[in-house]
């Protein structure tokens, strides 16, 4: 469904017996009941609703209750790009509502992510749209930058112009493997392109030129890095005194310091220092797609967990998870539990469990508490959630089945 609009239910849903979190808004009881009418927006919320027969009833049993998990960064466009998986596989079944795809598709191919991905998905589904105008056709063998003639511009402000309902920014890749020595033109070209369409720029951060250090002077407020956490040589914050205090300048500035955690650009060292000394990321996502989701990342709460193991408060990783990434594209996030408003929400419970995880360099770290989905909450539908059980549980050197493509 697009932008929170959901097809009429047989049944008014009833929420029983939740604990908000991350909403923001004062006076909610400890434990309420929510209520959602057919046409999937609230009726009523409180403690102990009565209500008639004819109502679906989830028992949260105690659950939080919280805004809708909204993973910022993934790649979704199943088909077109040699990289996405099925929006199903990182979205309502785990918990997320709103799946942002970043950059899957360029102004050449946005057409079918349109209609074949986004129009039919469960979740809400959202894109950054590359500048480049192939995409991630062939992420990693076929570079979407790799001069002039990659980017169109007037065809990428048309696109943009003609679908402003589902993309909420511009994505650019800015990296040696992407774009050898062409250095900042592309990050300076998206962020010309971005002040023309009133857009914010995702830059996806790596393997320099360009340097880290010499992308945040050119972001504004609102735009994101993404892979803010990397561990890689030349762009890690934490090897850097002079890239650490850009990083928190940017931070301050109200640069959004995305995640991003994929196969190959998360730390835990990056991020256990970067906590210890003040720096949170802005927002949490899990860069998933069929390289990233049976090897390092798994799902969005597992992404969650690690950073709530690195010492992010409980009521942190939640609200850099759901409404942190909504306000980023510029969704509202102001009293979304009010009467009238569209219902979207993830049930869920913090359990204690011990299990080994991996970052993205294959570094082991033992969990102890795991964001657990029990319900994503689309409208007056409730899907069923639990956790992804990868089919090779952080396994260094997987290979994609889908390209032959080893992490």
């Amino acid at each position: 469904m697009i932008n929170n609009t959901f097809a009429p239910a047989s049944q008014r849903l009833l929420v029983r017996g939740a604990r908000p979190i991350g909403f923001a808004m004062p006076g909610l009881a400890p434990v309420l009941d929510v209520l959602v009418d057919t046409d999937g927006r609230i009726l009523d919320i409180g403690a102990g609703l009565a209500v008639g027969e004819d109502v679906k009833v989830v028992e949260a049993n105690g659950a939080w209750i919280s805004p809708g998990w909204t993973d910022l960064h993934a790649h979704v466009w199943y088909g077109g790009t040699d990289i996405s998986i099925k929006p199903e596989e990182g979205g309502a079944a785990r918990g997320v509502t709103t799946i942002v795809d970043a950059g899957s598709a360029g102004e050449g191919n946005f057409l079918g992510l349109r209609e074949f991905i986004i129009e039919p998905a469960k979740e809400n589904i959202y894109a950054f749209l590359n500048i480049g105008s192939i995409g991630l056709v062939a992420c990693n063998r076929v570079s979407e930058l790799m001069d002039m003639r990659s980017i169109d511009i007037d065809r990428t402000i048309a696109v943009v112009e003609a679908n402003r309902d589902v993309i909420v920014g511009l994505k650019c890749r800015a990296s040696a493997v992407i774009t050898g020595g062409w250095d900042l033109v592309p990050v300076k070209l998206a962020k010309k392109l971005g002040r023309i369409l009133k857009l914010p720029l995702m830059v996806h951060v790596g393997e320099p030129p360009p340097l880290y250090d010499d992308i945040l002077p050119l972001l504004t407020e609102g735009d994101i890095v993404t892979h803010c956490f990397n561990g890689k040589h030349g762009g890690s914050i934490i090897e850097d005194e002079d890239l650490y205090f850009l990083a928190q300048e940017a931070a301050k500035r109200g640069i959004v310091l995305d995640i991003g955690h994929g196969g190959a650009s998360f730390s835990f060292e990056v991020g256990r220092v970067a906590l210890s000394r003040g720096l949170k990321p802005t927002t949490i996502s899990t860069d998933l797609h069929n390289r990233s989701l049976d090897n390092a990342v798994w799902d969005l709460g597992t992404t969650m967990s690690k950073l709530l193991s690195l010492g992010m408060s409980f009521e942190d990783v939640v609200v850099a998870s759901t409404t942190a990434p909504r306000k980023a594209i510029n969704k509202r996030v102001d009293n979304l539990l009010a009467k009238g408003k569209p219902a979207e929400f993830t049930v869920f419970d913090l359990v204690d469990e011990t299990i080994t995880v991996t970052d993205s360099d294959g570094v082991p770290s033992t969990l102890h508490q795991m964001f657990e989905p029990r319900y994503a909450i689309l409208g007056a539908e409730a899907i069923s959630a639990h956790r992804h059980v990868p089919i090779v549980a952080g396994a260094a050197g997987h290979k994609c089945p889908h390209c032959g493509w080893t992490s």
